[in-house]
């Protein structure tokens, strides 16, 4: 059957911030995907239950508004519920170089339409968790990734710009799509690399923009002040939707389009 169009258009959400941040995909997801013709829609989950942690309620509620795969980081645990769906939801990831052992998977396949997309979940090491090398993982598990279709995007969930930034350049021409998660601020970089990868430092957040990175400021602030322990809460007020839409060739895999989305969402 001949496909309508030679080409995949996705959605990549930047990290879902509790409460409003859900809210903000319930309300706007299903216009954006008309909007954008959308076939399929990644979405960074690991903030949506409280802004720690996702739970087995939120990541179904989150495919029933068309989040098709939940891509995740460094608080993928922090909610024991988690592991009562990690194994069993095969469109949730964790990042795919934890250690051989942990529950749940690091990639997986979509398929729509005749369409098949793979997304591939990271983390990076600098000042985040000391895992296994994200940039040895990928060049292992590539060819067997690579087997099922030659769409792949990654989620690189890191702190550095620069190990983002050098992910990008070392998959340049072997996937679709590298893009950035986890400092919750959208960079202004999105571009095509010379080989034909789509590539952002980081999708920035769907959340409170009158915040600290999403959490109340007045909390955020008073722990840099003192130095204290502080309990954070998730800020709830000017909520938006970041992230971008790429457009992959369906012929080469290559990405023809990177598209940032900055979104305000009258969440109530």
């Amino acid at each position: 059957m001949k496909l309508e169009r030679e080409y995949i258009n996705v959605l990549m959400i930047g990290d879902i911030i509790g409460e409003p941040g859900r809210k903000a995909i319930f309300l706007n997801l299903s216009e954006l995907i008309r909007n954008y013709k959308a076939d399929f829609v990644v979405a960074n989950g690991e903030n949506a239950a409280g802004g720690f942690g996702i739970t087995a309620n939120i990541a179904q509620k989150l495919h029933s508004y068309g989040v098709d795969c939940i891509t995740s980081g460094n608080h993928i645990w922090r909610n024991k519920d988690v592991f009562n769906v990690i194994n069993d939801d095969q469109h949730l990831l964790r990042p795919l170089n934890y250690p051989n052992g942990t529950p749940g998977k690091g990639w997986t396949i979509l398929e729509k339409g005749g369409k098949s997309l793979a997304v591939v979940n990271l983390m990076g090491r600098v000042f985040m968790e000391p895992l296994e090398c994200p940039f040895r993982t990928i060049r292992r598990e590539l060819n067997n990734i690579k087997k099922n279709t030659r769409n792949v995007v990654i989620d690189f969930h890191g702190e550095a710009t620069s190990e983002k930034m050098a992910m990008g350049w070392y998959l340049d021409g072997q996937v679709s799509a590298v893009v950035g998660t986890h400092t919750h601020v959208q960079t202004a970089d999105n571009r095509i690399l010379p080989e034909g990868t789509a590539y952002i430092t980081d999708l920035g957040m769907t959340g409170s923009f009158d915040s600290v990175i999403g959490m109340n400021k007045e909390k955020a602030i008073k722990k840099f002040v003192t130095m204290m322990p502080t309990r954070f809460s998730v800020a709830t007020e000017d909520v938006h939707i970041n992230g971008v839409f790429i457009s992959i060739d369906l012929k080469s895999g290559k990405a023809n389009k990177i598209e940032r989305i900055n979104l305000f969402s009258n969440v109530p």
